[in-house]
């Protein structure tokens, strides 16, 4: 009898070791075919991951997201609207219609435009920008669409102190940072007052705070002077002939290596060819501005 029991012992260990075995083998292999297909699911063809469509990121969400801040005349709300205006304003509209998607607008904090890209918070600058190294080395950007200057902003009072300036030493100029203002009034020997746009260089102009602002001509011709909210300011001097420099050229920014650039260019050509861009320009008074080839 203990003999039969010792034999009985002896094969039930047997089985139970051999389950454990088949377990074990099991496991293994559901591992195997877990880790084969992740790398099915995220690799290319050529074994890398594949870059995302920046144009297939924006239609599948379903808005364009164009970063701005108050700059008339391209992009400003008139007094009791809160609709975006602005030649840059309705030919964003118009490219976001292209697309078949909406748009937004998102003010920005221009010096960190770069940063608002990148995280996708935006996906365009479009906000009279002008090209410049910086913004070329950082972003993929579209053919240039608008000219422009740097000019100086001042009380109508004290002109007789600014006309004729070559140098902007010992004084104080309100700048919008991170702009092509800012670099125009440093490169001059100005002591600069950084604000977060070109609307708030006027502002500390006006309140005195700031002897004068550099801002782009477009929107001193806009914003100063008779019959505008700066009635008591006027503008003078071309601050890029100051510097023996060519005038600047406006472009709409994407993220490196967007195909939004290819989109927006095809877009542009066409409505440059069918006359929408100069019929908007010329609402906003930009027709001489304006670059049409």
């Amino acid at each position: 009898m203990k003999k039969l029991l010792a034999l009985l012992l002896a094969a039930m260990m047997t089985l139970s070791l051999a389950a454990c075995g088949g377990d074990d083998t099991t496991a293994d292999d559901a591992a195997g075919d877990t880790t084969d297909q992740t790398t099915e699911d995220t690799a290319g063809t050529d074994g890398t991951t594949e870059t995302e469509s920046d144009l297939a990121y924006v239609q599948d969400k379903g808005s364009l997201v164009v970063g701005i801040t108050y700059f008339a005349p391209m992009d400003y709300k008139e007094e009791g609207s809160d609709e975006w205006i602005g030649f840059d304003a309705d030919m964003a509209k118009a490219f976001a219609e292209s697309l078949g998607v909406s748009v937004e607008f998102q003010e920005i904090t221009w010096d960190y435009k770069v940063e608002e890209l990148n995280s996708r918070a935006i996906d365009c600058v479009w906000n009279g920008m002008t090209l410049t190294e910086d913004v070329l080395s950082a972003m993929g950007t579209s053919t240039p669409y608008c000219t422009n200057y740097q000019t100086l902003v001042y009380s109508a009072d004290r002109a007789a102190e600014f006309e004729g300036l070559t140098s902007l030493e010992g004084l104080n100029i309100a700048v919008e940072s991170g702009s092509a203002g800012e670099d125009a009034a440093e490169a001059l020997g100005a002591t600069t007052v950084p604000v977060q746009a070109q609307s708030n260089a006027l502002m500390e102009v006006s309140a005195g705070t700031s002897d004068a602002a550099v801002i782009d001509v477009l929107m001193a011709a806009e914003m100063t002077g008779e019959g505008t909210s700066y009635s008591d300011l006027v503008y003078s001097l071309n601050l890029n002939e100051a510097q023996d420099l060519p005038s600047e050229e406006y472009g709409v920014g994407f993220r490196q290596g967007s195909d939004l650039v290819d989109a927006f260019n095809t877009f542009w050509a066409e409505k440059v060819a069918d006359g929408t861009v100069l019929e908007t320009a010329t609402t906003y008074g930009l027709q001489d501005a304006v670059i049409l080839e």
